[in-house]
């Protein structure tokens, strides 16, 4: 292939798809780790603190995202090349709150329920699908210590090697070991909202939507009109929709 993959994770100061800014970004691309800390222009929550451990006080000295020629670096890199990464949507809209555009990107979580056609895995964050598809898969960084979750480049690291296990099945799935053809089809795959076909939360959790659709349609509806005010989960809402309409 022309264009080469660039392995991104963000951390964030929170979930906000329009109020939240960058704290930090990791990125790897020909097999080299880049990972730097941004002061961002809104303070981090205590939530998002309390999950990636990155505290106001340590970016308070920190260079701002849109002023530093790290980005400037990385918008070259996502134009000419493609950006891989988990639930693709959240970290694409943090990159352009902060003023960067991704032309093309693949998005793992998209993946991993496309290929999981029987509703076999109960959940697809990136954790999970770290042990699910291969619990000896025993990552670790440049220095040899243990990843850690919810550092961008620990999780960098996981994304990497699930997305080589994605490939691996879809190449399995199209009997092709092509892997332009097979890196096309999962561009086209990820820029489509995905179809959720279980339950990971809630009172019908571990069920499958097409059964709750039949059991208890009052529910659908309702989550839908919530994920329709919250208007940012797209995936949910073409499910839902997809399900309802198919009831």
């Amino acid at each position: 292939m022309n264009k080469k993959l660039i392995f991104l994770d963000t951390e964030t100061t929170g979930n906000d798809l329009k109020e939240d800014r960058l704290c930090q970004v990791a990125y790897k691309m020909d097999g080299k780790m880049t990972v730097k800390n941004f002061k961002p222009s809104v303070p981090i929550s205590v939530k998002a603190m309390s999950v990636t451990n990155i505290t106001n006080k340590m970016v308070e000295n920190e260079e701002v995202f849109q002023e530093s020629d790290f980005a400037k670096e990385l918008q070259e890199l996502l134009s000419e090349n493609i950006l891989v990464a988990h639930n693709a949507k959240f970290d694409i809209a943090m990159l352009e709150n902060e003023g960067l555009k991704v032309p093309q990107y693949i998005c793992t979580l998209r993946l991993s329920r496309y290929l999981d056609d029987k509703a076999e895995i109960p959940e697809h964050n990136m954790q999970f699908l770290r042990y699910y598809y291969d619990s000896d898969f025993g990552f670790s960084n440049e220095n040899g210590m243990d990843v850690v979750a919810h550092s961008a480049d620990g999780d960098v690291l996981v994304l990497e090697q699930v997305y080589k296990y994605l490939v691996g099945l879809a190449k399995e799935k199209a009997n092709t070991d092509d892997e332009e053809v097979i890196v096309n089809r999962m561009i086209e795959i990820s820029s489509h909202p995905s179809l959720i076909r279980r339950f990971s939360f809630g009172k019908h959790m571990d069920k499958l939507v097409e059964d709750v659709a039949r059991e208890d349609m009052g529910y659908l509806q309702w989550f839908l009109k919530t994920k329709e005010d919250e208007g940012t989960d797209e995936d949910w809402i073409y499910t839902l929709k997809y399900f309802l309409n198919k009831k």
